[in-house]
């Protein structure tokens, strides 16, 4: 593994913008009015809005809210962030959640959700899901969340994250350490070429990577550095001083 691929791309700084909400209930409504508004402008301005999906029990409380949206389906094009190693219907996969709470309940064509083939194991599946990116420029908006050790994504502590410019759009993880150890994800790289980058942070578990990032610390939140500004929507309980 190069130096180049652990640490934090230096050309490019990341800017964040933090907008504290009260509760989990006030940041779901907050992320499914800017995912709305971000669809609403793409679509005015291109005709076309292209997503990427964040895994986790925060998304899902988001995703089960926008069935009930007024907007074009048909402009909506969906991709993943990451991707654990499993059957394609097992519970435990980003694209299954995110079917159940959303994308099977809504009249968004099939061919325009983009799942990572996890089924394949890590190598083949991102050799595959690079494929299928080629062609896809800046996405509209990227979902992400934040681990409890500060990973994002499937990038990891101490885990390539691939931030240079060069780097490829799709990393294989065979040593994750949060089961299964087998995942895909995008790159640091490809996941800050996007127009608007929204991170999801609730929950008390979350107040040390917080703190951390907040402190300058190196983790991999920190190697997402989109044109525009990063933007974190946080329960505000999160953004006091940790007191560990």
């Amino acid at each position: 593994m190069s130096r180049q691929d652990q640490t934090i791309n230096r050309a490019v700084l990341q800017s964040c913008r933090w907008h504290a909400v009260a509760d989990e209930r006030a940041l779901q409504e907050a992320a499914v009015a800017a995912i709305l508004a971000s669809a609403t402008q793409a679509i005015e301005q291109r005709g076309q809005f292209h997503i990427v999906l964040a895994g986790g029990g925060t998304p899902r409380a988001i995703y089960q809210r926008l069935p009930a949206a007024a907007t074009d389906w048909s402009a909506w094009h969906v991709y993943f962030g990451d991707e654990r190693c499993l059957p394609a219907n097992d519970s435990g996969r980003n694209s299954r959640m995110a079917a159940e709470a959303w994308l099977d309940r809504v009249a968004l064509p099939a061919l325009q959700v983009h799942p990572i083939a996890g089924e394949l194991g890590a190598l083949a599946a991102a050799r595959a899901y690079a494929e299928a990116l080629q062609g896809v420029g800046d996405f509209d908006l990227v979902l992400l969340g934040l681990g409890d050790d500060g990973h994002t994504a499937s990038l990891f502590p101490d885990h390539p994250w691939a931030a240079a410019p060069a780097s490829p759009d799709t990393l294989a993880v065979f040593d994750a350490p949060k089961p299964p150890p087998q995942r895909v994800s995008l790159s640091a790289a490809r996941l800050s070429r996007a127009r608007r980058v929204l991170f999801l942070v609730s929950g008390e578990a979350k107040h040390r990577a917080v703190a951390a990032w907040r402190a300058g610390e190196e983790i991999p939140a920190r190697a997402i550095t989109p044109a525009t500004a990063v933007e974190v929507l946080v329960e505000s309980a999160l953004l006091s001083p940790w007191p560990g």
